[in-house]
């Protein structure tokens, strides 16, 4: 399945039916007198997060989205019937943003979220509701609200616990292959990456999903490179795992660059929990990996971590730490939370 975070689309919602024009016409009754319904409402325009998707390809190919106009009235005063409501399904993550991108108008983060978007217009009063003890047989009848119709942009953010950043060839994708049931794309060369993937990592009983970025690099937030368009999957995150290629030429001054386009990019990602690691130690000397570690340490001033994507080695110590800063479920709070004493042998 194709990846596709942005996308464009036309949205209306439906027009109300017009009122109809009736007069009563029975046998052996005198003066019938006005019997024209009022139109049906129009349908709206309704989006619902749905779990399972992960991408907006499917807006790539269907753009416009128009709800159905009421139908109009009849006589007998019979009032039109409403068109249906149009729901568009979209990821969980998604955003709604006005035309110019600057206003988030609707924000999707929990499954089975519904939210009237656009209402559809109400219908036409029917000849009916225009009879008065003076104008005893009128003729007007109202033709219907519009609805409303505007351009929005959808984008995905997508959700997840832990998010991985670093520069090209830090071994993001080796770490989210082997934590997780991902199959991404792994190759000498930077890059190789080139849309977020998530996978689902399980240790010690608990899951949680994990996030890999294409790599950054020096002057990403100007649009060096695949620029910071992607950072935006993990803002949501809740724990960023940086790696720091220990093979590098310059890791400290890799982990630097990285931390300032982290910043430079803001939406408090230089401020969320970090995990740093140094990756692919098994290709580095053990001296030089300990003068490594202790120089990055001071860098960043805090605990540096050591493993390997490729051989498995520090991949438990350093999942043990993630899940340490997630914290209990919010399953695992709920079942405590129920006002019990927590049993005890003692």
């Amino acid at each position: 399945m194709h990846f596709l975070d942005q996308a464009k689309i036309f949205i209306r919602s439906g027009s109300g039916g017009p009122g109809a024009v009736s007069f009563r016409r029975e046998k052996f009754i005198e003066y019938g007198g006005p019997d024209g319904g009022n139109g049906g409402k129009g349908g709206d325009i309704i989006f619902e997060a749905v779990p399972g998707l992960n991408t907006l390809i499917d807006f790539r190919y269907t753009q416009h989205f128009k709800a159905p106009r009421g139908s109009g009235g009849a006589g007998s005063n019979r009032t039109g019937a409403g068109g249906n409501d149009l729901i568009i399904r979209v990821p969980v993550g998604t955003q709604i943003l006005s035309e110019d991108k600057e206003d988030v108008l609707a924000d999707f983060t929990v499954p089975g979220k519904r939210e009237i978007f656009l209402r559809g217009g109400d219908g036409g009063r029917g000849n009916a509701s225009y009879k008065t003890s003076t104008n005893r047989a009128p003729r007007q009848h109202g033709s219907g609200w519009p609805g409303e119709e505007m351009w929005v942009w959808l984008r995905l953010k997508l959700l997840a616990d832990c998010g991985l950043v670093g520069l090209p060839n830090a071994g993001k994708s080796t770490f989210i292959n082997a934590v997780s049931n991902a199959k991404a794309k792994v190759g000498a060369y930077p890059f190789t990456t080139v849309r977020p993937q998530l996978g689902v990592a399980s240790h010690k009983g608990r899951e949680f999903v994990v996030a890999d970025i294409p790599g950054l690099i020096e002057g990403a937030a100007e649009g060096a490179g695949i620029g910071d368009r992607f950072l935006g999957h993990i803002e949501r995150c809740r724990v960023l795992l940086h790696l720091v290629d220990a093979s590098g030429d310059d890791p400290v001054g890799g982990y630097e660059i990285v931390e300032s386009e982290l910043e430079a990019y803001g939406a408090g990602l230089a401020d969320k929990p970090k995990v740093i690691a140094l990756n692919k130690i098994d290709a580095v000397e053990p001296k030089l990996l300990d003068k490594l570690a202790k120089k990055l340490a001071k860098k960043a001033g805090a605990e540096v971590m050591l493993l390997s994507g490729a051989s498995g080695e520090g991949l438990p110590e350093v999942l043990d730490h993630i899940i340490e800063i997630l914290g209990p479920t919010p399953e695992a709070v709920a079942a405590n939370d129920d006002g019990a004493e927590p049993w005890s042998p003692i």
